[in-house]
Protein backbone atom coordinates (compact mmCIF):
# COMPACT_ATOMS: atom_id res chain seq x y z
CA UNK A 1 0.00 0.00 0.00
CA UNK A 2 1.59 3.54 -0.85
CA UNK A 3 1.74 6.58 1.83
CA UNK A 4 1.49 9.68 1.03
CA UNK A 5 5.20 10.60 1.53
CA UNK A 6 5.49 7.56 -1.85
CA UNK A 7 2.98 9.15 -3.34
CA UNK A 8 4.43 12.65 -3.18
CA UNK A 9 8.10 11.47 -4.08
CA UNK A 10 6.80 10.14 -7.26
CA UNK A 11 6.00 13.12 -9.32
CA UNK A 12 9.11 14.63 -7.92
CA UNK A 13 10.97 11.61 -9.60
CA UNK A 14 9.23 12.33 -12.72
CA UNK A 15 10.14 15.31 -13.30
CA UNK A 16 13.44 15.08 -12.05
CA UNK A 17 13.93 12.31 -15.19
CA UNK A 18 12.00 15.50 -17.37
CA UNK A 19 14.27 18.04 -16.73
CA UNK A 20 17.07 15.21 -17.39
CA UNK A 21 16.05 14.39 -20.64
CA UNK A 22 15.47 18.32 -21.52
CA UNK A 23 18.81 18.47 -20.74
CA UNK A 24 20.76 15.65 -22.25
CA UNK A 25 18.62 16.81 -25.69
CA UNK A 26 19.47 20.52 -25.28
CA UNK A 27 23.13 19.07 -24.59
CA UNK A 28 23.08 17.15 -27.98
CA UNK A 29 21.95 19.39 -30.34
CA UNK A 30 23.85 21.87 -29.29
CA UNK A 31 27.07 19.52 -29.77
CA UNK A 32 25.36 18.82 -33.06
CA UNK A 33 24.97 22.43 -34.19
CA UNK A 34 28.98 23.30 -33.01
CA UNK A 35 29.87 20.69 -34.99
CA UNK A 36 28.31 21.79 -37.83
CA UNK A 37 29.06 25.45 -37.17
CA UNK A 38 33.10 24.61 -37.74
CA UNK A 39 32.78 22.32 -39.98
CA UNK A 40 30.60 24.90 -42.45
CA UNK A 41 33.41 27.53 -40.93
CA UNK A 42 36.09 25.78 -41.81
CA UNK A 43 34.99 24.46 -45.27
CA UNK A 44 34.06 28.46 -46.46
CA UNK A 45 36.68 29.98 -44.55
CA UNK A 46 39.36 32.22 -47.12
CA UNK A 47 42.82 30.55 -48.02
CA UNK A 48 45.74 31.87 -48.31
CA UNK A 49 47.30 32.27 -51.82
CA UNK A 50 50.38 30.43 -52.60
CA UNK A 51 52.22 33.93 -53.30
CA UNK A 52 49.49 36.38 -51.59
CA UNK A 53 49.58 40.13 -52.12
CA UNK A 54 50.57 41.72 -49.04
CA UNK A 55 50.98 44.99 -50.01
CA UNK A 56 48.34 47.16 -50.59
CA UNK A 57 47.05 50.43 -50.57
CA UNK A 58 44.45 52.17 -48.72
CA UNK A 59 41.54 54.04 -50.21
CA UNK A 60 43.40 56.85 -48.76
CA UNK A 61 46.44 56.11 -50.54
CA UNK A 62 48.68 55.32 -47.85
CA UNK A 63 50.84 51.76 -47.90
CA UNK A 64 49.73 48.73 -46.23
CA UNK A 65 52.88 46.12 -45.54
CA UNK A 66 50.31 43.45 -44.04
CA UNK A 67 53.55 40.96 -43.77
CA UNK A 68 55.49 44.27 -41.70
CA UNK A 69 52.01 44.27 -39.29
CA UNK A 70 51.90 41.02 -38.92
CA UNK A 71 55.82 40.56 -37.50
CA UNK A 72 55.21 41.78 -33.67
CA UNK A 73 51.51 41.11 -33.22
CA UNK A 74 49.03 39.19 -35.02
CA UNK A 75 47.36 40.65 -37.72
CA UNK A 76 43.62 40.64 -38.50
CA UNK A 77 42.49 40.76 -41.78
CA UNK A 78 38.07 41.67 -41.83
CA UNK A 79 37.24 40.97 -45.71
CA UNK A 80 33.60 42.76 -45.18
CA UNK A 81 31.00 44.80 -48.02
CA UNK A 82 29.24 48.20 -47.25
CA UNK A 83 25.99 45.79 -48.82
CA UNK A 84 26.48 43.09 -46.71
CA UNK A 85 24.10 42.93 -43.97
CA UNK A 86 25.35 40.75 -41.54
CA UNK A 87 28.58 42.95 -41.96
CA UNK A 88 26.43 45.66 -40.81
CA UNK A 89 26.43 43.85 -37.68
CA UNK A 90 29.91 42.52 -37.06
CA UNK A 91 31.67 45.93 -38.41
CA UNK A 92 30.94 47.89 -35.35
CA UNK A 93 32.58 45.00 -33.51
CA UNK A 94 35.41 45.09 -35.64
CA UNK A 95 35.41 49.17 -35.17
CA UNK A 96 35.66 48.82 -31.17
CA UNK A 97 38.78 46.13 -32.00
CA UNK A 98 40.58 48.40 -33.92
CA UNK A 99 40.15 51.27 -31.53
CA UNK A 100 41.49 49.27 -28.66
CA UNK A 101 44.47 49.20 -30.90
CA UNK A 102 46.08 45.99 -29.32
CA UNK A 103 46.33 44.59 -32.59
CA UNK A 104 46.68 45.93 -36.04
CA UNK A 105 43.74 45.83 -38.01
CA UNK A 106 43.45 45.77 -42.09
CA UNK A 107 39.84 45.52 -43.41
CA UNK A 108 39.04 45.02 -46.89
CA UNK A 109 36.37 46.61 -48.52
CA UNK A 110 34.87 44.16 -51.27
CA UNK A 111 32.98 45.78 -54.73
CA UNK A 112 32.07 48.47 -52.21
CA UNK A 113 32.07 51.88 -54.57
CA UNK A 114 34.72 53.87 -55.38
CA UNK A 115 37.26 55.45 -52.77
CA UNK A 116 34.70 58.60 -52.39
CA UNK A 117 31.38 56.21 -51.87
CA UNK A 118 33.67 54.31 -49.61
CA UNK A 119 34.51 57.62 -47.63
CA UNK A 120 31.06 59.00 -47.57
CA UNK A 121 30.09 55.58 -45.93
CA UNK A 122 32.62 55.73 -42.99
CA UNK A 123 31.82 58.61 -42.05
CA UNK A 124 28.65 57.67 -41.84
CA UNK A 125 29.03 54.45 -39.80
CA UNK A 126 31.83 56.43 -37.92
CA UNK A 127 33.90 54.29 -38.32
CA UNK A 128 37.80 54.50 -37.89
CA UNK A 129 39.42 51.15 -38.77
CA UNK A 130 42.19 51.27 -42.13
CA UNK A 131 40.47 49.94 -45.28
CA UNK A 132 41.41 48.49 -48.70
CA UNK A 133 39.20 49.21 -51.30
CA UNK A 134 38.64 45.59 -53.49
CA UNK A 135 36.74 47.59 -55.91
CA UNK A 136 36.49 44.65 -58.48
CA UNK A 137 36.95 41.82 -55.55
CA UNK A 138 40.23 40.82 -56.99
CA UNK A 139 42.24 40.54 -53.69
CA UNK A 140 38.88 38.65 -51.85
CA UNK A 141 39.06 36.28 -55.25
CA UNK A 142 42.63 35.73 -54.67
CA UNK A 143 42.15 34.70 -51.31
CA UNK A 144 39.10 32.11 -52.21
CA UNK A 145 36.41 33.96 -50.17
CA UNK A 146 33.42 32.71 -50.33
CA UNK A 147 30.99 34.40 -48.17
CA UNK A 148 30.93 38.21 -46.04
CA UNK A 149 32.22 38.85 -43.78
CA UNK A 150 35.59 36.67 -43.81
CA UNK A 151 38.47 37.05 -41.48
CA UNK A 152 42.41 36.36 -41.58
CA UNK A 153 44.36 36.22 -38.63
CA UNK A 154 48.26 36.85 -40.06
CA UNK A 155 51.25 35.91 -38.26
CA UNK A 156 54.84 36.95 -39.61
CA UNK A 157 53.28 37.32 -42.76
CA UNK A 158 51.76 33.41 -42.81
CA UNK A 159 47.54 32.72 -42.38
CA UNK A 160 47.21 30.92 -38.56
CA UNK A 161 43.78 31.33 -39.00
CA UNK A 162 40.47 31.35 -41.01
CA UNK A 163 37.14 32.26 -40.34
CA UNK A 164 33.68 33.74 -41.10
CA UNK A 165 30.58 34.84 -40.12
CA UNK A 166 29.02 37.13 -37.06
CA UNK A 167 32.52 36.97 -34.67
CA UNK A 168 31.65 38.32 -31.15
CA UNK A 169 34.73 40.47 -29.63
CA UNK A 170 35.85 38.49 -27.24
CA UNK A 171 36.48 35.29 -30.24
CA UNK A 172 38.63 37.36 -31.93
CA UNK A 173 39.87 38.57 -28.91
CA UNK A 174 40.96 35.19 -27.80
CA UNK A 175 41.69 34.36 -31.75
CA UNK A 176 44.53 37.16 -31.70
CA UNK A 177 45.55 36.53 -28.47
CA UNK A 178 46.43 32.56 -29.47
CA UNK A 179 47.60 33.35 -32.54
CA UNK A 180 50.52 35.54 -30.44
CA UNK A 181 50.80 32.87 -27.77
CA UNK A 182 51.14 29.74 -30.59
CA UNK A 183 53.88 31.43 -32.53
CA UNK A 184 55.94 32.53 -29.54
Amino acid sequence: MMTDTNKASKPRLTSKRKALSILKTVLIYSIVFAVIYTAVNWWRQPIMPANPQLQLVDYQRQTVNLTAMSQDKPTLVYFWGTWCSICSITSPTIDKLAAENNYPIVTIAIKSGSNQELQSYMQQKKYSFAIVNDEDGAIFADWQGQVTPSYVILKDGEMTQGLTGIQPLWSLKLRLWLSSVVSA
